[in-house]
């Protein structure tokens, strides 16, 4: 009957009216954006209270969670392309072909996470040695701990993954907001009790997180598979792999995954540039890393909502509105991150207070974000937001191939040559970031400008 009732309420979008009014992206970006401020703040505090442990903790899970981050934003990566796919059938009406897409998403996110997870299970050491270089001994054991916990839990945050992006898909961003609700409460919950109770450390911050990411998925797959769902999975075999649609997830999606992960290689080489520069620049670096999150909330946020929004348009042949839909969307990612940034750049002089840094390493992470608060205002929204919209229209390779080369040409050459040839500190590093966004920020706007991403078949 729900299935039906979606269908008909699919096929009386007449392609004359506006397929999205202002409620509807109202209730779209407002759980978007709550759920992004939870997992940031979440995030913010766990890195507080790893780092009551010391700068020895705090060191280690930054440099772990940068690998961390690879691996998630690959797999993250993949669900935009399961989302695209969905998200363009549910603009066409065609809501059974929407089905078979969200089974092969899970399909291709459980065999990428158990592989992932393997990886890591038998070469952690040295993957770690390997990124990393030589780092303190304290450092690179509180590293291994973390990571080998971290790695179970990869399948779950696959599942978890994959059902948010399906949820968003259909215009229901509220499910994923809940779920990321009880991960991160789990989350600090569990800090308390196994770092300060149990006094386990580093190994009590990594099992909690993993607790949190177990009941996230199981939240997000019982809710995917109730029967008013229409993009519920109905039995295991249709999660067999499909070539077909897998070919089309994967169309958006490996191009996607290439580009998080040559973007995060890069972010990681960078990484063990700020290595070489002393805990001190480490520890400052995490904790600027939590804090830029939060002035990215806004755009992070609008950039999700993108894809849905923007895909069915497209789904639904209706480019005039696909276009209009991310101007509107870019404007209010441009007014966030200028209010965000504001916000920050006043008070982080005492927001690096709360993360128990030395003197020096606080006046490092409050001349760092401030430069970025400036640099974020005008580059950040076209460099991250802007691209969800072309990759919702299917111009995934073309995202990939700016940012890879933009990554490779101006983050990771600039950095190496203001660190080893130069000799400058952590600042320095940004500096290429900031070089990184404007390159980005210019080749995406003449795409959009272009029409061209909207001329790709995705379905």
């Amino acid at each position: 009957m729900k299935l039906r009732k979606d269908e008909e309420r699919l096929d009386k979008k007449n392609m004359d009216t506006p397929m999205f009014s202002r409620r509807d992206l109202r209730r779209l970006l407002l759980p978007l954006f709550l759920e992004q401020l939870l997992s940031v703040s979440m995030g913010m505090a766990d890195t507080i209270m790893v780092a009551g442990v010391g700068e020895a903790a705090v060191s280690s899970v930054s440099l772990v969670d940068s690998v961390n981050v690879l691996i998630i934003q690959v797999l993250a990566a993949l669900a935009t392309g399961g989302a695209v796919v969905a998200s363009q059938y549910l603009g066409r009406r065609d809501v059974e072909n929407a089905q078979r897409g969200a089974a092969q998403l899970y399909s291709v996110l459980l065999i990428s996470t158990v592989s992932a997870a393997a990886l890591v299970l038998f070469f952690r050491y040295p993957i770690l040695r390997t990124v990393f270089g030589a780092i303190d001994d304290d450092v690179m054991r509180f590293s291994e701990t973390y990571f080998l916990v971290s790695a179970l839990s990869y399948p779950f945050m696959g599942l978890y993954n994959a059902g948010a992006a399906l949820f968003r898909a259909q215009g229901d961003s509220r499910t994923s907001m809940t779920a990321s609700l009880v991960m991160n409460v789990i989350n600090i919950a569990g800090n308390a009790i196994l770092i300060y109770g149990a006094r386990m450390g580093v190994l009590g911050a990594a099992v909690a997180t993993l607790i949190g990411r177990v009941f996230a998925a199981s939240f997000i797959t019982l809710r995917l598979a109730r029967r008013d769902n229409p993009l519920r999975i109905r039995s295991a075999a249709q999660i067999r792999p499909d070539a077909r649609f897998i070919g089309r997830i994967l169309a958006i999606g490996v191009p996607s995954g290439i580009e998080n992960g040559m973007f995060h290689i890069g972010k990681l080489l960078v990484s063990s540039l700020t290595s070489t520069l002393g805990t001190t620049a480490i520890a400052a670096n995490a904790v600027l890393n939590s804090v830029c999150s939060v002035a990215n909330i806004p755009g992070s946020a609008i950039g999700l909502a993108m894809i849905p929004v923007v895909g069915q348009c497209v789904g639904a042949g209706e480019k005039g509105q696909a276009r209009d839909y991310t101007g509107r969307l870019m404007r209010m990612s441009y007014i966030g991150i200028a209010a965000a940034n504001a916000v920050i750049f006043v008070t982080i002089p005492w927001i690096a207070r709360w993360f128990s840094l030395s003197p020096e390493a606080q006046a490092m992470t409050v001349r760092v974000m401030r430069s970025f608060n400036i640099a974020a205002v005008f580059f950040w929204p076209a460099s991250f937001t802007l691209p969800n919209a072309l990759r919702a229209g299917g111009d995934a390779r073309f995202t990939m191939l700016v940012s890879m080369a933009s990554m490779w040409a101006f983050r990771v050459v600039l950095c190496y040559l203001f660190v080893q040839r130069f000799r400058l500190g952590l600042l320095s590093i940004w500096v290429g970031m900031y070089v990184d966004w404007v390159c980005r920020s210019v080749l995406f706007y003449m795409r959009y400008r272009s029409g061209k991403w909207m001329e790709h078949k995705v379905i």
